[in-house]
Formats: C-alpha cells, structure tokens, sequence
C-alpha cells in the first residue's frame, strides 16, 4: 500500500508521500485580462472579446479590433479561469481572441502538466463555493487563488497519468451529463410554458375566455382587463447622494449584494450617483434583454443609476409576486426582447422606458392574481423536486 501523509490542508486531507504541497502561486501565475470601455467596442472588430458569459450560456459576444500586449490575448489550448460571478477553470479551444478582466489566463511552471493543474482548479473551485454562499461570494478573489495549496506529484509524468485517467472517466461522465441535461430543458420548456399559461389565462380551465387584443397573450379570462404597465407600475429613481449604502447587482439568481472583498475589477468611483432600492421594489437589467432580469429586492440598498427601479401605484391592491412572474416570463419567452432596440450583436438590446410603460399585460382581479402567485411559487418547488427525482432515477 502507498505510504501517505498529512497534507496538512484541510479540503486536501492525505496526499502521498512522495507528492509536494504548496501555495498555489508557486506553481502558476494569473495573469488579469483587460477591462474594456464602452468605445472600445465593436460590431465587427478584429478579435471577439470573450467574457465569463460566453464561457457559460451567453451567446454576445463584443470584439474590437485594438492591437494589446500578448498577454491580453487567450489562444487555443489556454488554461483559463474565470473568477467573477460564475467561476472555475476552462480550457480555451477556439481562435485568438481578447479575454475580459473577469478572467484570468494561468502561465504554468514547466514542471506542472496542464490538464493536471485544470482538474485541481476544478477541485479548488468546489471547496471554494462548499465553504462560501452564492449571495455573498460572487467571485474569488486572486489573493484567495495564489494562497491556496496545491498538492502534486513531482513526476509530470505522473501528473499526466493522472489527467489521462480523468479525462477517460470525466468522458463518461459528461455522456450522463448531456443527457440529463436534455430532460432538464424539457421540464424548463414545460414549466415555461405552464407558467405562461397561468400568468396570461389563469388557473381555472373552464372559464370563458375573450380576445385580448394583444399579439403577446391572445385569449385571456373574460373577468380580466389588459392594462398598460404605466396604471400598474411607476418608475422611480431617486439618486442616493452619499455613500454608504449596500450596492446591489441584478443577476438571473435575483437581486443580491454585491461583493467588496476583493479591490480588483472595476468598481464604480463613487456610488453616491446610484440610485436608491427599498425592500419590495421591483428592479430591473433593460440594458440586456437576453441575459438580463427582473426581481423584488430583499435589501435597502443601491444600483447602478443605468437599471430600471419601479413600484406598484397600489400596494395594498395588487399582488407583488402575480406581477414579479409576469415579468419574469416576459424576459424567459423573449417578450421583451421583442420589444427592444439597440445593437443585440452587441449585447445592448434595451427595453426603452415608453415601451416598458405602454406594454399591455394581462390583469386579473386581485384575490384571482394572489392564487396564481402561490400556485406559481408551489410549481416551483414542485419543479425542483422533479429535476432531484429525474437526476437520482437516471443515475
């Protein structure tokens, strides 16, 4: 039996005897990307620009056509991280492109095999979120990376056996994956399409139904009115003026702080210009229509003077939450996106503020708005059992 030891990190446990144990820096180096201005951009520019979104499921993507230093550039083969918001290793196996200031690229001492050291970042990412919140830690910060220990045997032949035998397995396991993955989207496609149908025709399938008028809803209950969002909703924006308030970010996981522990990135100079968020407000990212959201704030706070913050006219009459999924299914079924204008090549696809107002939406009377609420919020944890059940059953 191999002899072992005490790495003496804890997430690590035992390693052989005959591995090394060291702080992560001293293996590799991250090297930041490159933080862009709004006039660097281009529709149609030299070399895309990849950001942590196109790593995951956002299909913009910016370019520009500046000539940087190499090591702004990621080439095929880069071991990559991305470290803001959604965060773990990639390797990059496409053309030349310019990576974003939430990535950083990894320069490898010459002893250390690549895809040994991408299965440990891999490792590390998820002991990083086991021991952090998503709502707290939304991104890792480099002092936490070049800190961190990594074990490793001395024979990069070693470490090449092992990354061949995890490539081998990891294989198998991303067959599972894809497959899963199919009936995850057919149960989100039937749970938008449920949700839709709730939102715009209610619960009741028996009841009489009329003509709506609008292309978006077409028949809607009889006892329903169509309302345009500005008798619903007013926007305010009331500018802080003084620091010292939470900043909050608008993500697809809703509205959350935002992170200060790390002094990388930018950050805004002062966040006096940003304007003021109370529990209950509805808040919105217009700017981008395809990766952009909507959500009730849980937090006193502040955000960016550029997103849309609105209020129902009648708190007491109206349902938050019946309004909140209305929404939420007009940006998951592209609604708004439809009704959005700018460059979407470009990721600004906006919803302007006269059509966000003069969009007409499906009104129920109240205690009918409140029931297809808490329908609505049971479909959801309804929802997340099945994926549990269907991923346990496939297994």
């Amino acid at each position: 039996m191999r002899e072992m030891r005490d790495s003496g990190v804890e997430w690590i446990g035992e390693i052989p005897k005959d591995w090394n144990c060291c702080k992560q820096k001293y293996r590799f180096t991250l090297i930041n990307g490159r933080a862009f201005k709004d006039n660097e951009f281009e529709e149609d520019g030299t070399y895309r620009i990849l950001r942590v979104g196109n790593l995951f499921s956002n299909p913009v993507w910016y370019s520009s056509s500046l000539e940087l230093e190499p090591d702004k550039y990621c080439e095929k083969g880069d071991l990559i991280y991305a470290w803001s918001m959604s965060y773990g290793p990639y390797i990059w196996n496409e053309e030349k492109v310019i990576y974003h200031y939430h990535i950083w690229k990894t320069k490898l001492v010459s002893d250390m095999d690549k895809m040994f050291s991408y299965y440990y970042l891999q490792a590390l990412t998820e002991s990083i979120k086991s021991q952090t919140h998503e709502t707290t830690m939304g991104f890792v910060t480099m002092g936490i990376m070049n800190n961190s220990y990594i074990a490793y045997p001395r024979n990069i032949k070693e470490q090449k056996k092992i990354s061949d035998y995890l490539d081998a397995k990891c294989s198998k396991i991303d067959e599972i994956i894809e497959k899963q993955l199919s009936i995850i989207e057919k149960l989100k496609e039937y749970k938008l399409s449920i949700i839709t149908e709730a939102v715009t025709s209610g619960i009741n399938p028996d009841v009489e139904m009329k003509d709506s008028g609008s292309v978006w809803f077409g028949n809607i209950p009889i006892n329903w009115e169509m309302k345009r969002l500005k008798y619903v909703f007013h926007i305010q924006k009331d500018i802080a003026g003084e620091e010292g308030h939470t900043v909050l970010s608008i993500t697809q996981r809703g509205i959350i702080p935002k992170d200060f522990s790390n002094n990388e990135g930018q950050f805004a100079n002062s966040y006096a210009n940003y304007q003021l968020v109370h529990k209950g407000d509805f808040a919105m990212n217009h700017m981008d229509l395809l990766t952009g959201w909507v959500d009730i704030s849980k937090y006193e706070g502040v955000t960016s003077p550029d997103y849309r913050v609105f209020v129902l006219n009648d708190k007491n009459g109206m349902c938050p939450k019946y309004y909140l999924y209305m929404m939420q299914m007009c940006y998951s079924a592209r609604i708004f996106y439809g009704l959005g204008q700018g460059v979407s090549g470009m990721g600004r696809w906006r919803l302007q503020a006269d059509k966000f107002l003069n969009f007409y939406i499906p009104i129920p009377p109240y205690d009918e708005q409140k029931k297809i609420a808490d329908w609505h919020t049971n479909l959801l944890f309804s929802f997340r059992g099945q994926l549990t059940v269907s991923i346990i059953h496939y297994n």
